[in-house]
């Protein structure tokens, strides 16, 4: 399992053009072409053109998963579930902190606004950006259905079993 600094540090990292070893190659994910400089994301390889395969309609070039349109959807539907920021970082399908992470990143590129009381809601480039994501995902129009929680397969990270143990009035740091 990886830690929170390296997740964060990969997902930064996303789309850097990296060149490989002298004498080395990398395999593009998608086209399986052996080149010398690709744009990495999470330990894959890719190359320009299947990078621009990658990149949603409507996104401003910014890569979106399925995580961004979770958190998109979310901030969509005011009447279905509450909107509040922490609600959404912690049910878009990652750890929480990752979450936080991307929600500041959707607000930082105008895809979602958040209000005075900490309530979140879809932009009009939010809108394009999810109608793309949900398009390029299931080649279809976004329907709520398509979110993790209406699919009822999410777990929510946040909760902890409690231990019983010897130990079990000691304090869990982690």
């Amino acid at each position: 399992m990886l830690d929170l600094a390296t997740l964060v540090s990969m997902y930064r990292g996303r789309g850097e053009p990296v060149k490989a070893p002298s004498g080395d190659y990398f395999a593009c994910s998608l086209s399986f072409k052996l080149v010398r400089e690709a744009k990495c994301w999470f330990g894959l390889y890719y190359t320009q053109s299947a990078w621009d395969q990658l990149v949603t309609r409507g996104s401003q070039g910014y890569p979106l998963t399925e995580a961004e349109m979770n958190a998109l959807g979310l901030a969509a539907h005011l009447d279905e579930h509450p909107n509040s920021r922490e609600f959404i970082e912690r049910n878009i399908g990652v750890m929480p902190q990752m979450g936080y992470m991307i929600v500041n990143d959707l607000k930082t590129f105008g895809f979602i606004a958040e209000d005075d009381q900490h309530l979140l809601y879809l932009t009009e480039h939010g809108e394009d950006a999810l109608q793309g994501i949900a398009r390029r995902i299931y080649d279809k129009k976004y329907i709520p259905e398509m979110l993790y929680v209406n699919q009822q397969r999410y777990i929510n990270p946040g909760s902890k079993e409690i231990h019983k143990s010897p130990n079990a009035s000691q304090i869990d740091l982690f």
